[in-house]
């Protein structure tokens, strides 16, 4: 009786305590007895798991989603305008896979995935600007959706089958017009045995296939269907001419008066306003020479098919003047420096070294990436440089890194067919040198005239840093150099 009453106890208890805490899992009074049987101390540690395994059965798991926020693109850079969605809500994406462009003052930012999942929210639209760490889209970790391809995949799958049915719905309708137009001609001869047989007693001849060549009764009236045509086709001619004149009469002005109005990008807004402060800032001066490039394009003749079959690389003309440019610039220092300091400057930093700024043109605008240490490569070494560079700029992958930090540049309008021009300084530099098209001219050499190719160079100079003897003096080093290629490879 004593340990029946015990287990009874002991059955209530656990009820309560289990309705105490949330559970719907009961304790039979068996699993009571059970447990009664044992300690009080293992008695406590089997109601606790049974607690525990109730709380279990009843949790609800919910997959931890990812909020990516707009990367850090550089210190100097806070913002920028999201020009393009890759993907949308409800596509997947790889881990690295582009989902965003942010078009900033000097630079294209891709964001890419963190990770594998689909996205499930968009916290911007195109051409809002966002600032950097706010959030961007959400990302719901996970692997693609059945099937291995992406909802964007999908889509395209989509719009190709799409593409492949209309031909095949196009061609029905054809397939079915065919029998009946051969139908026609079996109904008119069908027609045509019984109008034979209805006129036998008749001895006129039978009537042609041509319904033109018929005759018409005699008790009926001719159809006027001759001069109906032609009355017809000269009201109809005389109203296509009424019609002409009045519409050559309305007939607005030539050329067109449309107008187009687009916002300029931020790569755009940059560029005009570096230029703008460069002429409002320096006191820029241009002045000229011109080159004989006979011994530059023997050279690249005689070596150019060895160097692309061992070095992969073509030889042209940027390297060369690149090299002679960090030749001349250690004859005149000030070239390759700069002005610094409160206001308009009060300190000329010079340099030792040449970061070589190279003028690249995009489709979003110019661009000047840079070619470290100039002075210390050899001409293939600055040709493969500049060609990485521009390969970068077209595909929009330079980063802040690449276009920073030049101190000297160059820009080469010749390979568009310039024949001369100015060149606008690229602060904080003090020099910029262009090159020009080659053209053919009557040169005289030692008192001869001979047919050379010749290249207008022009150097801009900030005039409160450089004279006009050392901006002189470089272009004249310049063309030493260029015009005696052994001489300046030793």
């Amino acid at each position: 009786m004593l340990a029946r009453s015990v287990a009874q106890n002991g059955a209530r208890a656990a009820r309560s305590l289990a309705l105490r805490t949330g559970s719907v899992r009961m304790v039979t009074p068996a699993v009571a007895r059970r447990t009664l049987v044992t300690s009080a101390a293992q008695r406590s540690f089997v109601i606790g798991t049974q607690k525990l395994s109730a709380q279990r059965s009843f949790s609800t798991s919910s997959s931890h989603k990812e909020i990516v926020k707009v990367p850090q693109m550089a210190e100097s850079i806070t913002e920028g305008t999201l020009k393009q969605w890759n993907k949308k809500v409800g596509d997947f994406v790889n881990a690295d896979e582009e989902v965003a462009t942010i078009e900033t003052d000097k630079i294209d930012v891709s964001v890419n995935a963190p990770q594998s999942g689909t996205i499930t929210e968009v916290f911007a639209n195109e051409e809002d600007t966002v600032e950097v760490g706010k959030d961007l889209f959400k990302l719901e970790p996970g692997e693609a959706p059945s099937g291995g391809a992406s909802s964007g995949d999908k889509q395209s799958e989509k719009k190709e089958e799409k593409k492949e049915e209309k031909p095949k719905q196009g061609k029905k309708p054809k397939q079915e017009e065919k029998p009946k137009q051969e139908e026609k001609p079996k109904a008119d001869e069908n027609q045509q045995p019984a109008k034979k047989s209805s006129s036998s007693g008749d001895k006129k001849p039978a009537p042609s296939a041509d319904p033109e060549a018929r005759p018409s009764p005699a008790n009926s009236t001719p159809p006027p269907s001759k001069p109906s045509t032609s009355s017809s086709s000269s009201k109809s001619s005389s109203s296509s001419s009424s019609s002409s004149s009045s519409s050559s009469s309305t007939k607005p002005a030539a050329g067109s008066r449309e107008e187009n109005r687009v916002k300029m990008s931020r790569m755009r807004l940059r560029i005009a306003e570096r230029l703008k402060q460069s002429q409002n800032t320096a006191a820029s001066l241009t002045t000229f020479n011109e080159i004989d490039m006979s011994s530059l394009m023997a050279f690249r003749a005689r070596h150019k098919d060895r160097i692309l079959k061992e070095k992969g690389v073509k030889l042209g003309f940027m390297s060369a003047f690149a090299k002679a440019s960090a030749m001349a610039l250690k004859d005149v220092p000030a070239a390759n420096a700069s002005i610094e300091g409160a206001g308009l400057g009060d300190t000329i930093v010079y340099r030792d070294f040449v970061d070589l700024s190279v003028a690249v043109s995009t489709d979003k605008g110019l661009v000047t990436p840079v070619v470290r240490n100039l002075e210390t490569m050899s001409l293939i070494e600055i040709e493969q440089a500049i060609a990485d560079l521009g390969k970068k700029a077209r595909d929009n992958k330079l980063t802040l890194e690449d276009m920073t930090g030049g101190t000297f540049t160059i820009s080469n309008g010749g390979v568009f067919g310039s024949l001369f021009g100015t060149p606008i300084l690229n602060l904080p530099g003090s020099a910029i040198l262009g090159m020009h098209a080659v053209k053919e001219k009557a040169w005289v050499v030692n008192g001869k005239v001979e047919i050379r190719p010749i290249m207008v160079v022009a150097l801009t100079y900030d005039h409160r840093l450089l004279d006009g003897r050392e901006a002189v003096t470089f272009l004249v080093k310049l063309k030493q150099y260029i015009e005696d290629m052994p001489s300046m490879l030793l």
